[in-house]
């Protein structure tokens, strides 16, 4: 059996017909950008994410930086954020001209470690960015009381967590906003790359629009109220959102079922560690991720019995050659780069079969049998 990592085409060929009259009708109105289909999306989301407004823009990557550069963080800044993250997190930082500061990671959500935050802070300081990492939100409830008591922003990236929960409420609402990713893998995806601000804060909001749209206010064409950027969200890749957006609460149904599934197979494994999932937040599983000590070994044996796998992330941002200049080499940030090196994401998309899961499993617990010492 061949099981891949994720398998879009399932998702697409089911939404075909609405997806299709989707693209045909952005064709018709031939209103590539800025269309009616972004505000309608704009819209949706945010009624989805429970706040007062949305801002479609090019990416998840441009959702960060726009949020930034909207909240006035520029160079002499710092920005807080965890080194487990894909790179975009800290590029949006450089990208305005602050100041990256990496913290550890709980050892078991894989999330910020809020007394790490807070041991972080200084003068310098003055937003952090809580990484909702493979689909679970970061303990929100320390992570903006600590904010409040030292006046910082809290811009959730929330790329990986759509429709996640913390204590009951949506992430991207935790914070002063939240940053969304639609890149195609994402438990909510486009045709290509997309994003989006959510945030209750209108005046933010109304900033954010702007810069994204070469600084010109609404329904102004060649009047610039200040400088900005190309970062709008094409009315094709929005009208594909609102398509799927109605089905995204199943698929996280059906997500959530899968890493039930995987958790009821593999509970008697002893050489496997399971995602922790927080009692205080729902989980959407944008990535089910093990750890195990023979990560590679494992991956390849996988990959010869027709299974595909990832690893997010193989190595820490702090370890990475275009962060060499801050000197943090390794054994700086132990529990990151312990989990980094016994990660292992296994496939998940809602419409894994039961066999599919079945299969992973088993050939999961094998490897763990031949393998284990007596």
């Amino acid at each position: 059996m061949r099981v891949p990592f994720a398998d879009l085409s399932r998702q697409h060929l089911a939404l075909k017909k609405d997806l299709d009259a989707a693209i045909a009708g952005v064709v018709e109105r031939s209103s590539f950008i800025q269309g009616p289909e972004v505000t309608a999306f704009e819209d949706e989301f945010a009624k989805y994410c429970h706040v007062s407004d949305a801002v479609g823009v090019s990416s998840g990557t441009e959702a960060l930086f726009l949020a930034l550069k909207a909240l006035g963080i520029g160079p002499g800044d710092e920005v807080i954020t965890v080194p487990n993250t894909f790179i975009a997190t800290s590029e949006a930082v450089t990208a305005v001209g602050a100041q990256v500061r990496f913290v550890d990671v709980d050892s078991k959500t894989y999330t910020i470690d809020p007394e790490m935050l807070e041991a972080a802070i200084n003068p310098k300081t003055r937003a952090v960015i809580p990484v909702h990492l493979y689909g679970q939100t970061a303990n929100m409830d320390a992570v903006t009381d600590i904010a409040r008591r030292h006046n910082l922003f809290v811009v959730e990236d929330a790329a990986q967590a759509h429709g996640a929960r913390w204590t009951g409420r949506k992430a991207g609402s935790l914070g002063d906003c939240g940053c969304f990713s639609f890149y195609p893998g994402k438990n909510l995806g486009a045709f290509g790359d997309a994003g989006a601000v959510v945030t209750k804060d209108a005046e933010l909001a109304a900033r954010i629009r702007r810069l994204r749209n070469h600084g010109r206010d609404p329904g102004s064409k060649y009047e610039h109220s200040e400088e900005g950027f190309n970062g709008r969200m094409d009315s094709l890749q929005a009208a594909i959102l609102s398509v799927k957006l109605r089905h995204l609460p199943d698929w996280s149904h059906k997500r959530r079922a899968v890493a039930k599934a995987y958790r009821e197979l593999l509970s008697d494994c002893d050489g496997v560690v399971l995602p922790c999932v927080s009692a205080d937040a729902e989980h959407v599983f944008h990535l089910y991720v093990v750890q195990v000590e023979k990560r590679d070994e494992l991956q390849k044996a996988l990959k010869v019995e027709g299974i595909a796998t990832g690893v997010h992330y193989p190595i820490p941002l702090h370890l990475q050659p275009a962060y060499a200049h801050l000197g943090l080499g390794p054994g700086s940030f132990p529990v990151a780069e312990a989990q980094a090196s016994r990660i292992l994401s296994l496939p998940m998309f809602g419409d894994m079969t039961e066999a599919e899961v079945e299969y992973v499993a088993a050939k999961v617990m094998a490897f763990h049998r031949a393998t284990v010492k007596v």
